[in-house]
C-alpha cells in the first residue's frame, strides 16, 4: 500500500445545503453499474455537447437548452464521481484527483471556446475569463499543495453556481435576447451576455489577487514563526544541559572536599 496524499476538502458553496444532501441521495441509490469513471466520462462528454451547443447557437437559439441540459449533466459527473467513490469506499486518491482535475481542465478550455465561437460572447472576452478560471484552479492546487487543503470555494461561490449562473444567462437570452447595454462613465457598450462574462472575470481576478496576496503574507507569518523556534530551543537546551552538568559536578566536587578533609584530621574515608 501506498501513502495516498492528505488533504481536507472544503467546499463550503451558497448553494451547499441543497447540493450535498442530493450527491449523497444520487450516491446511495446510483445502480451498481455505475461507476465514478463513467461519471468522469459523462461529464466530459457533456463538456464537448456544451462546446457544440453555443457553436451552433449560430444557427439557431434553440440550442441554449441543450448547452444548459450540457451543465447539469456536467455537474452531474463532476461532482458525484468522487462522491460516489467516497460512499461505496472506493477511492483512488492519486489516480482520481489526477484524472478528474485534467478532465476539467479540458471541459473549462472546451466551455469558454464554446462562449467565444457562439453569437452571443466576444472571442477575446471569453479567453479572457478561461484565464481568470484557470488562474483560480492553480491556486487552489497550489493551496493544496502547500496548507493541504483543497478549497473549491471562495466567498460561497464554486463551480456549482458558475454553472447556475450559465443556465440563468442562458434562459435570458433566449426569452429576452441579447440586448446591447451601456455602462456608466463611458465605459462602451456591451451585450447582456458579454456583460455576465466581464463581471465573471472580474469576480475571479479580484478572488486570484486578494486570497493571494493574504495568503502569502500569512505563509510569511508562519515560516517567520517557525524559523524563530527552530533558534530558540537551541538556546535553551544549552542553557539546561549546562546546568544539569553542574549540578552533576557539585557532589562529585563535595565529596572531594569531604575526602580532604578527614585525611588532613587523619579520619578514615568514607
Amino acid at each position: 500500500m501506498y501513502d495516498a496524499p492528505a488533504h481536507r476538502r472544503v467546499n463550503d458553496i451558497l448553494l451547499g445545503p441543497l447540493e450535498r444532501p442530493a450527491l449523497q441521495w444520487l450516491a446511495a441509490h446510483a445502480p451498481a453499474w455505475v461507476t465514478p469513471d463513467m461519471l468522469t466520462g459523462t461529464g466530459l462528454f457533456a463538456s464537448v455537447l456544451i462546446f457544440f451547443s453555443y457553436i451552433a447557437t449560430n444557427l439557431d437559439k434553440g440550442f441554449l437548452w441543450l448547452a444548459s441540459l450540457g451543465f447539469v449533466l456536467q455537474w452531474l459527473g463532476d461532482s458525484l464521481d468522487g462522491t460516489l467513490a467516497r460512499y461505496r469506499k472506493i477511492e483512488r486518491p492519486r489516480y482520481g484527483f489526477f484524472v478528474d482535475h485534467i478532465v476539467d481542465a479540458i471541459s473549462e478550455c472546451l466551455i469558454f471556446f464554446g462562449f467565444g465561437l457562439s453569437p452571443y460572447v466576444r472571442f477575446d472576452l471569453a479567453l479572457i475569463a478561461l484565464i481568470g478560471y484557470m488562474l483560480m484552479a492553480n491556486l487552489i492546487f497550489i493551496n493544496t499543495y502547500v496548507n493541504g487543503v483543497f478549497r473549491l470555494s471562495y466567498s460561497k461561490l464554486g463551480p456549482t453556481e458558475v454553472r447556475v449562473i450559465a443556465i440563468l444567462a442562458n434562459t435570458i437570452v433566449f426569452f429576452l435576447g441579447n440586448p446591447v447595454l451601456s455602462l456608466p462613465f463611458g465605459l462602451g457598450q456591451f451585450s447582456f451576455y458579454n456583460l455576465v462574462v466581464i463581471v465573471a472575470s472580474v469576480v475571479l481576478f479580484t478572488v486570484f489577487l486578494v486570497v493571494s496576496v493574504s495568503q502569502a503574507m500569512e505563509l510569511n507569518r508562519q515560516d517567520q514563526h517557525a524559523l524563530w523556534r527552530v533558534k530558540q530551543p537551541k538556546t535553551r537546551k544549552k542553557g539546561l544541559f549546562a546546568r544539569v552538568r553542574l549540578s552533576r559536578s557539585r557532589p562529585a566536587a563535595q565529596r572531594r572536599e569531604r575526602r580532604s578533609e578527614q585525611a588532613e584530621r587523619g579520619l578514615p574515608a568514607d
